[in-house]
């Protein structure tokens, strides 16, 4: 069966993870991505667990599967004309350089353009260039706190705290990859190539008042910006009285009517704070601190047997550790084994999204640095003897 995206080619030049993280998806869905990248290699090949003395971390061999690896010196002249040569053959670019550091290289869309005319030219970084803060640089921290995700955790727990996952990169290559399959679509349709910038702050922001707009969807404002169930101070899986942890969420009229009839606690769904989702929802801190103290009152094998059959959305709550052997992920082979040629045996997860006829793949592990700079420069036209001449040079990287 033939991939989604076969056929496609897809030149990278980004680190860290948005970027990777982004062409990733693209590479499961069957594209040809080149990765290109310095000489000294991606920033995360050196970011977390090792199993040799190697650049291959595990934060780079979870988001950089389905790529082939070319190490050039973008800054020497062979070197860029190398990734010049590239890029003609390239359907799509993604890069996530600041604005001013792809015209400094000559890189920017309008030279891209000039050698390839109907390419899909896509840019992400911190911030859009129609803005003031167009060449700031950003981590996933520092847009965290300017999309107002650090300050939405000081209404529960007290002070501004980063959520302990890279949100803001990982929904924005969320964002990449969106963009990237429209702008296929209407190549597909009209020839046409474009330039797609996707900042990861307006993305945030998009991504984070969906909900939390809320009074101020209307001009003039009826109330503050923030969704008041998610911010209620009782809103945490419940602990219940063996000590463990369960996400209880009787939420829709029907849950909470079953939740309290099964409980013992059919007073409550009468009760006049309680009786439907708009007044549960003015009463929010109060009907999460009550559901708790329910909660608290049985074993969570006793509730998992009360509630595990009723319409009652509940789960228990994993460790990071526990997902490894989650039943719904060992069952449904979401976690695959390889045996990559230098770090052995590895784990990676499956792409998440099932396709009936044209299903993504992990086609290939994780390149090690310069791993296909010889085999994608032969591609694409460069004799051996200048390769050669490059690797002497230190232009060119190629490991055998």
């Amino acid at each position: 069966m033939t991939a989604p995206l076969a056929g496609i080619r897809v030149v990278e030049m980004t680190s860290v993870v948005l970027g990777p993280y982004a062409c990733q998806m693209l590479g499961d869905l069957g594209a040809d991505v080149i990765k290109i990248e310095p000489i000294g290699g991606d920033t995360n090949r050196n970011l977390g667990p090792h199993r040799n003395n190697s650049d291959m971390s595990a934060l780079f061999l979870t988001c950089n599967r389905n790529k082939r690896s070319v190490s050039l010196d973008l800054k020497s002249p062979r070197g860029k004309a190398a990734a010049i040569e590239i890029i003609k053959t390239a359907d799509v670019i993604v890069h996530n350089f600041r604005p001013a550091a792809m015209e400094r290289l000559g890189l920017d869309y309008d030279c891209v353009k000039a050698v390839n005319p109907e390419v899909i030219y896509c840019a992400t970084y911190g911030y859009s260039k129609k803005g003031p803060y167009g060449d700031k640089g950003a981590l996933d921290d520092s847009i965290q706190a300017a999309s107002g995700i650090a300050m939405l955790q000081s209404m529960v727990g007290g002070e501004p705290r980063y959520l302990p996952t890279i949100i803001a990169d990982k929904t924005t290559a969320l964002m990449v990859v969106q963009s990237v399959l429209a702008a296929l679509f209407h190549k597909q349709r009209s020839g046409e190539g474009q330039e797609i910038e996707v900042p990861m702050f307006e993305s945030m922001v998009s991504f984070m008042m969906t909900e939390h707009l809320w009074g101020q969807t209307f001009e003039p404002p009826i109330g503050k910006a923030g969704y008041v169930r998610l911010t209620a101070k009782h809103r945490r899986p419940y602990k219940t009285l063996d000590g463990q942890y369960l996400a209880v969420l009787p939420y829709w009229d029907n849950h909470w009517e079953t939740f309290c009839r099964l409980c013992g606690r059919e007073e409550l769904a009468a009760d006049p704070r309680f009786t439907d989702m708009a007044t549960r929802l003015k009463n929010i801190d109060e009907s999460y601190r009550v559901t708790g103290e329910i909660i608290s009152s049985r074993s969570r094998s006793e509730w998992l047997e009360l509630l595990g059959e009723t319409n009652v959305p509940m789960m228990v709550v994993n460790t990071l550790d526990d997902l490894i052997t989650d039943p719904q992920l060992v069952e449904s082979g979401f976690w695959q084994e390889f045996d990559h040629s230098t770090e052995g045996r590895i784990r990676l997860s499956s792409p998440p999204v099932n396709f009936s006829k044209t299903p993504a793949a992990i086609g290939s592990l994780p390149p090690r640095l310069g791993e296909h700079s010889a085999d994608v420069l032969l591609e694409v036209g460069m004799s051996q003897d200048v390769i050669d001449s490059m690797l002497d040079s230190g232009e060119v990287k190629i490991v055998n």
